[in-house]
C-alpha cells in the first residue's frame, strides 16, 4: 500500500510566562490542527474510519531536546503519530509575572508543520 501526502498545515504557538518549549510546541500543533479538515478522507476516499492515517509533526523551537514528544502527540486526534523537534522558533525577552511563573522572563515561540498521509491502494 502506498502512502500519499494528503494535507500540510502550519501552526505557531508560544509560552509567554514559562519558557516551556513543550507548551509552545503543543500550542503550535493545536493551531495547525484547528485549521485542518480531513473530510475528504471520509467523502472522497470512501472510508468510514480514520484507518491508514499517518500524522508527522515537525516542530521548530529553542531547545528542541526539551520537547516532550508524547505531550505533542496527544494534541493530534487521529492516526499513527510521529514528532520530530528541531532547532528554530524564537526566544524573546518577556516579563516575569509571579502569578504565572517564577524566575522566567523569556517568551518562547514554536512553529509546527503537521503533515497528514493516507494509505492508498
Amino acid at each position: 500500500m502506498a502512502r500519499k501526502r494528503y494535507i500540510v498545515e502550519l501552526g505557531t504557538g508560544a509560552d509567554l510566562h514559562g519558557a516551556d518549549v513543550t507548551k509552545a510546541a503543543c500550542r503550535a500543533v493545536q493551531d495547525a490542527v484547528s485549521r485542518s479538515c480531513l473530510c475528504g478522507v471520509i467523502e472522497i476516499l470512501n472510508r468510514d474510519k480514520f484507518e491508514g492515517i499517518h500524522v508527522e509533526v515537525l516542530v521548530a523551537c529553542p531547545q528542541p531536546e526539551e520537547v516532550d514528544a508524547e505531550a505533542v502527540k496527544a494534541r493530534i486526534p487521529v492516526g499513527t503519530k510521529s514528532v520530530r523537534a528541531v532547532s528554530g522558533g524564537l526566544s524573546a525577552p518577556g516579563i516575569c509575572v509571579d502569578a504565572f511563573a517564577r524566575d522566567c522572563d523569556t517568551i518562547v515561540v514554536a512553529n509546527a508543520a503537521v503533515t497528514v498521509y493516507v494509505d492508498v491502494a
